[in-house]
Protein backbone atom coordinates (compact mmCIF):
# COMPACT_ATOMS: atom_id res chain seq x y z
CA UNK A 1 0.00 0.00 0.00
CA UNK A 2 1.54 3.11 -0.74
CA UNK A 3 2.40 5.76 1.88
CA UNK A 4 0.05 8.34 2.32
CA UNK A 5 1.62 11.56 0.84
CA UNK A 6 2.85 13.99 3.69
CA UNK A 7 0.28 17.14 3.52
CA UNK A 8 3.19 20.43 2.73
CA UNK A 9 3.58 23.08 5.42
CA UNK A 10 2.88 26.21 4.31
CA UNK A 11 4.11 29.31 5.74
CA UNK A 12 1.97 32.56 5.93
CA UNK A 13 3.67 35.48 6.35
CA UNK A 14 2.10 37.40 9.68
CA UNK A 15 -0.64 39.61 8.70
CA UNK A 16 -0.13 43.39 10.04
CA UNK A 17 -3.69 44.29 11.95
CA UNK A 18 -4.38 48.09 11.02
CA UNK A 19 -5.19 50.04 13.67
CA UNK A 20 -7.68 53.25 13.27
CA UNK A 21 -6.35 56.18 14.93
CA UNK A 22 -8.83 59.50 15.80
CA UNK A 23 -7.93 62.15 13.25
CA UNK A 24 -6.45 64.73 14.90
CA UNK A 25 -7.82 67.90 16.14
CA UNK A 26 -6.82 70.98 15.08
CA UNK A 27 -4.54 72.50 17.94
CA UNK A 28 -6.20 75.75 18.92
CA UNK A 29 -4.42 78.91 18.48
CA UNK A 30 -1.97 80.03 22.34
CA UNK A 31 -3.26 82.80 23.45
CA UNK A 32 -0.18 85.12 23.17
CA UNK A 33 0.56 87.50 26.35
CA UNK A 34 1.63 90.75 25.35
CA UNK A 35 0.39 94.49 25.40
CA UNK A 36 -2.71 95.44 22.98
CA UNK A 37 -4.47 97.90 21.31
CA UNK A 38 -7.85 98.64 20.52
CA UNK A 39 -9.18 100.85 18.33
CA UNK A 40 -12.90 102.37 17.54
CA UNK A 41 -14.47 101.76 13.65
CA UNK A 42 -14.65 103.84 11.05
CA UNK A 43 -12.09 106.15 12.06
CA UNK A 44 -14.09 107.31 14.86
CA UNK A 45 -11.60 109.38 17.61
CA UNK A 46 -14.08 110.89 20.37
CA UNK A 47 -12.61 112.46 23.33
CA UNK A 48 -13.72 109.27 25.56
CA UNK A 49 -16.16 106.64 24.89
CA UNK A 50 -17.18 104.31 27.66
CA UNK A 51 -18.54 101.09 26.60
CA UNK A 52 -19.88 98.54 28.93
CA UNK A 53 -18.20 96.56 31.45
CA UNK A 54 -21.41 94.12 33.14
CA UNK A 55 -24.55 92.99 32.33
CA UNK A 56 -27.31 95.58 32.74
CA UNK A 57 -31.16 95.36 31.89
CA UNK A 58 -30.15 98.18 29.62
CA UNK A 59 -26.83 96.95 28.30
CA UNK A 60 -26.08 92.84 27.28
CA UNK A 61 -23.10 91.67 28.33
CA UNK A 62 -23.52 87.91 27.61
CA UNK A 63 -21.25 84.91 26.09
CA UNK A 64 -22.64 81.98 25.09
CA UNK A 65 -20.29 78.77 26.16
CA UNK A 66 -20.66 76.33 23.91
CA UNK A 67 -18.90 73.80 25.24
CA UNK A 68 -21.08 74.26 28.84
CA UNK A 69 -24.12 75.11 26.30
CA UNK A 70 -25.66 78.30 28.54
CA UNK A 71 -25.33 82.24 28.23
CA UNK A 72 -22.72 83.17 30.82
CA UNK A 73 -22.74 86.64 32.31
CA UNK A 74 -19.69 89.05 32.27
CA UNK A 75 -17.91 91.89 34.42
CA UNK A 76 -14.89 93.57 34.66
CA UNK A 77 -13.60 93.79 38.04
CA UNK A 78 -10.06 94.63 38.46
CA UNK A 79 -9.60 92.29 41.29
CA UNK A 80 -10.86 88.67 39.61
CA UNK A 81 -8.62 86.85 37.15
CA UNK A 82 -11.46 86.02 35.41
CA UNK A 83 -14.22 87.94 33.22
CA UNK A 84 -17.07 85.34 33.99
CA UNK A 85 -19.60 86.38 37.02
CA UNK A 86 -19.74 82.75 37.66
CA UNK A 87 -16.11 82.73 38.36
CA UNK A 88 -15.75 85.31 40.52
CA UNK A 89 -15.67 85.60 44.54
CA UNK A 90 -15.44 87.73 46.93
CA UNK A 91 -16.23 91.62 46.07
CA UNK A 92 -15.45 92.68 43.36
CA UNK A 93 -14.01 95.94 42.17
CA UNK A 94 -15.30 97.25 39.18
CA UNK A 95 -13.51 98.74 36.42
CA UNK A 96 -14.50 101.23 33.71
CA UNK A 97 -13.55 100.23 29.87
CA UNK A 98 -12.74 104.23 28.11
CA UNK A 99 -11.26 104.55 24.89
CA UNK A 100 -9.68 107.92 24.36
CA UNK A 101 -9.46 109.67 21.06
CA UNK A 102 -10.61 106.53 19.74
CA UNK A 103 -8.21 104.01 21.04
CA UNK A 104 -7.77 101.86 24.15
CA UNK A 105 -4.34 100.30 25.01
CA UNK A 106 -4.47 97.28 27.43
CA UNK A 107 -0.72 96.74 28.86
CA UNK A 108 -0.01 92.33 29.44
CA UNK A 109 -0.93 92.74 33.10
CA UNK A 110 -4.25 93.32 32.51
CA UNK A 111 -5.17 89.72 31.14
CA UNK A 112 -8.72 89.59 31.70
CA UNK A 113 -9.76 93.10 30.62
CA UNK A 114 -7.41 91.87 27.51
CA UNK A 115 -9.54 88.45 27.11
CA UNK A 116 -13.01 90.28 27.85
CA UNK A 117 -12.14 92.81 25.22
CA UNK A 118 -10.96 90.28 22.58
CA UNK A 119 -13.10 87.10 22.99
CA UNK A 120 -15.82 87.74 24.78
CA UNK A 121 -17.15 91.34 24.18
CA UNK A 122 -20.28 91.43 22.27
CA UNK A 123 -19.29 94.94 21.12
CA UNK A 124 -15.97 93.30 19.46
CA UNK A 125 -15.94 94.04 15.69
CA UNK A 126 -19.08 95.85 15.87
CA UNK A 127 -17.91 99.11 17.47
CA UNK A 128 -13.89 98.62 18.51
CA UNK A 129 -11.52 96.29 16.71
CA UNK A 130 -8.19 94.75 18.32
CA UNK A 131 -5.24 96.25 16.28
CA UNK A 132 -3.26 93.43 14.42
CA UNK A 133 -0.25 94.55 12.53
CA UNK A 134 -0.52 91.94 10.16
CA UNK A 135 -4.01 93.13 9.17
CA UNK A 136 -3.19 96.18 8.44
CA UNK A 137 -0.53 95.12 6.28
CA UNK A 138 -2.49 93.27 4.55
CA UNK A 139 -4.76 96.52 3.91
CA UNK A 140 -2.08 98.50 3.40
CA UNK A 141 -0.65 96.15 0.57
CA UNK A 142 -4.46 95.31 -1.39
CA UNK A 143 -4.73 99.74 -1.06
CA UNK A 144 -1.18 99.95 -2.84
CA UNK A 145 -2.33 97.30 -5.41
CA UNK A 146 -5.62 98.95 -5.86
CA UNK A 147 -3.42 102.41 -6.53
CA UNK A 148 -1.15 100.82 -9.13
CA UNK A 149 -4.12 99.35 -11.28
CA UNK A 150 -5.86 102.46 -10.88
CA UNK A 151 -3.09 104.79 -12.17
CA UNK A 152 -1.92 102.11 -14.88
CA UNK A 153 -6.08 102.30 -16.01
CA UNK A 154 -5.81 105.92 -15.96
CA UNK A 155 -2.47 106.47 -17.77
CA UNK A 156 -4.72 104.84 -21.33
CA UNK A 157 -7.59 106.55 -20.91
CA UNK A 158 -8.42 108.64 -23.73
CA UNK A 159 -9.36 112.11 -23.39
CA UNK A 160 -12.70 112.38 -23.72
CA UNK A 161 -13.05 109.43 -21.02
CA UNK A 162 -10.83 111.53 -18.75
CA UNK A 163 -13.07 114.32 -19.32
CA UNK A 164 -16.07 112.08 -18.40
CA UNK A 165 -14.61 110.98 -15.40
CA UNK A 166 -13.66 114.47 -13.99
CA UNK A 167 -16.68 115.33 -14.83
CA UNK A 168 -18.60 113.67 -12.09
CA UNK A 169 -15.75 114.72 -9.56
CA UNK A 170 -15.26 118.88 -11.20
CA UNK A 171 -18.41 119.37 -12.83
CA UNK A 172 -18.55 122.03 -15.73
CA UNK A 173 -14.41 123.18 -14.29
CA UNK A 174 -13.69 120.14 -17.15
CA UNK A 175 -14.76 122.56 -19.80
CA UNK A 176 -12.16 125.12 -19.62
CA UNK A 177 -9.40 122.49 -18.81
CA UNK A 178 -6.22 121.40 -21.42
CA UNK A 179 -5.43 117.91 -22.41
CA UNK A 180 -2.09 118.04 -19.83
CA UNK A 181 -4.27 119.53 -17.00
CA UNK A 182 -7.40 116.61 -17.54
CA UNK A 183 -4.51 113.96 -17.79
CA UNK A 184 -2.90 115.34 -14.53
CA UNK A 185 -5.71 115.44 -12.75
CA UNK A 186 -6.97 112.16 -13.08
CA UNK A 187 -3.96 111.24 -12.17
CA UNK A 188 -4.30 112.20 -9.11
CA UNK A 189 -7.94 111.63 -9.05
CA UNK A 190 -6.92 107.79 -9.59
CA UNK A 191 -4.09 107.93 -6.79
CA UNK A 192 -6.04 109.69 -4.12
CA UNK A 193 -9.31 107.67 -4.67
CA UNK A 194 -8.80 104.41 -6.50
CA UNK A 195 -11.83 102.44 -5.48
CA UNK A 196 -13.78 105.64 -7.11
CA UNK A 197 -12.10 105.82 -9.78
CA UNK A 198 -12.06 102.13 -10.95
CA UNK A 199 -15.71 101.98 -10.38
CA UNK A 200 -16.57 105.62 -12.71
CA UNK A 201 -14.22 104.46 -14.87
CA UNK A 202 -16.02 101.05 -15.14
CA UNK A 203 -19.68 102.60 -15.49
CA UNK A 204 -20.64 102.67 -19.14
CA UNK A 205 -22.65 105.31 -18.39
CA UNK A 206 -20.21 107.95 -17.03
CA UNK A 207 -19.43 108.65 -20.51
CA UNK A 208 -23.14 108.66 -21.59
CA UNK A 209 -24.13 111.30 -19.14
CA UNK A 210 -20.76 113.41 -20.10
CA UNK A 211 -22.28 113.53 -23.79
CA UNK A 212 -25.86 114.56 -22.13
CA UNK A 213 -24.17 117.19 -20.18
CA UNK A 214 -22.21 118.56 -22.89
CA UNK A 215 -25.35 118.78 -25.40
CA UNK A 216 -27.25 120.65 -22.74
CA UNK A 217 -24.43 123.21 -22.51
CA UNK A 218 -24.27 123.47 -25.80
CA UNK A 219 -28.05 124.50 -25.76
CA UNK A 220 -28.53 120.97 -27.90
CA UNK A 221 -30.94 119.45 -25.54
CA UNK A 222 -33.00 121.90 -22.57
CA UNK A 223 -33.40 120.21 -19.17
CA UNK A 224 -36.59 121.87 -17.73
CA UNK A 225 -35.80 124.47 -14.25
CA UNK A 226 -37.54 121.64 -12.44
CA UNK A 227 -35.53 119.01 -13.90
CA UNK A 228 -38.00 116.96 -15.01
CA UNK A 229 -38.30 117.16 -18.66
CA UNK A 230 -35.70 117.00 -21.56
CA UNK A 231 -37.05 118.84 -24.63
CA UNK A 232 -34.87 119.94 -28.02
CA UNK A 233 -33.15 123.33 -27.58
CA UNK A 234 -34.63 124.18 -31.34
CA UNK A 235 -38.09 123.55 -31.12
CA UNK A 236 -38.77 122.76 -27.90
CA UNK A 237 -40.45 119.32 -28.62
CA UNK A 238 -40.01 117.23 -25.40
CA UNK A 239 -37.22 114.12 -25.50
CA UNK A 240 -37.82 112.51 -22.10
CA UNK A 241 -39.97 112.86 -18.70
CA UNK A 242 -37.19 112.35 -15.69
CA UNK A 243 -38.62 109.48 -13.63
CA UNK A 244 -38.78 110.57 -9.99
CA UNK A 245 -36.05 110.86 -7.70
CA UNK A 246 -33.38 110.18 -10.15
CA UNK A 247 -30.69 112.16 -11.60
CA UNK A 248 -31.92 113.23 -14.60
CA UNK A 249 -29.08 113.01 -16.83
CA UNK A 250 -28.58 109.31 -15.37
CA UNK A 251 -31.91 108.65 -16.61
CA UNK A 252 -30.95 110.44 -20.22
CA UNK A 253 -28.16 108.34 -20.48
CA UNK A 254 -30.03 105.17 -20.10
CA UNK A 255 -32.91 106.93 -22.24
CA UNK A 256 -30.19 107.09 -24.95
CA UNK A 257 -29.55 103.16 -24.47
CA UNK A 258 -32.91 102.68 -25.69
CA UNK A 259 -33.88 101.77 -29.69
CA UNK A 260 -35.56 105.85 -29.54
CA UNK A 261 -32.68 107.15 -27.88
CA UNK A 262 -29.79 105.73 -30.21
CA UNK A 263 -31.36 107.62 -33.11
CA UNK A 264 -30.88 110.69 -30.83
CA UNK A 265 -28.00 110.13 -29.49
CA UNK A 266 -26.97 110.20 -33.37
CA UNK A 267 -28.77 113.50 -33.98
CA UNK A 268 -26.96 114.82 -31.19
CA UNK A 269 -23.84 113.78 -31.74
CA UNK A 270 -24.04 115.59 -35.44
CA UNK A 271 -24.52 118.75 -34.02
CA UNK A 272 -22.33 118.71 -30.91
Amino acid sequence: MAKQAKAEAVEVAPQEVAVKTAPKKPAKPSWEIRDRVYYLRNDKTPLTLTIPGKHTRKHALLYFDKDLGKQRELKYATNQDSVFVDEQKGECTMGHIIFSDGSLKVPKEKQNLQKLLSLYHPLNGRIYEEFSAVDEAEDDLDIIHLEIDAMNAARTIDIDQAEAILRVEKGSAVNTMSSKELKRDLLLFAKNNPATFISLAKDDNVQLRNFAIKAQEAGIIILSQDQRTFTWGSNNRKLMNVPFDENPYSAFAAFLKTDEGVEIYKSIDKKL
